[in-house]
């Protein structure tokens, strides 16, 4: 009874876990295609790359998965550039394009 108790717990933490990465990973796409498409510029293969996940501490001092994402962008003169989206939850927390914008 216990196993079964904690084999659902650990299935339903997994899960949560999953969901959030995936709505967090969406969301910072979707960040990058606006930027990029407001600043005339394209995003280099539709894609953006977990680098670092961590726990810190939101305004209001709970816990929360801070993601850094990587992503190329295409500055316009045919140069692969570097950007990174920092992600606390699903809230954008940085935004860094080399050249267009720069953290804060």
């Amino acid at each position: 009874m216990i196993t079964t108790i904690i084999l659902l717990l650990l299935i339903s933490i997994i899960t949560w876990f999953w969901l959030d990465t995936l709505k967090s990973r969406e969301r910072a796409k979707l960040i990058c295609k606006q930027t990029c498409r407001e600043l005339k510029l394209q995003l280099l293969d539709d894609t953006i790359a977990l680098v670092r996940m961590g726990l810190k501490r939101n305004n209001n001092g709970k816990l929360i998965i801070q993601r850094l994402y990587q992503f190329e962008f295409d500055d316009g003169n045919n140069q692969r550039q570097t950007g990174r989206v920092l992600m606390r939850g699903i809230s954008l927390e940085m935004l860094e394009m080399p050249g267009f914008i720069q953290p804060m």
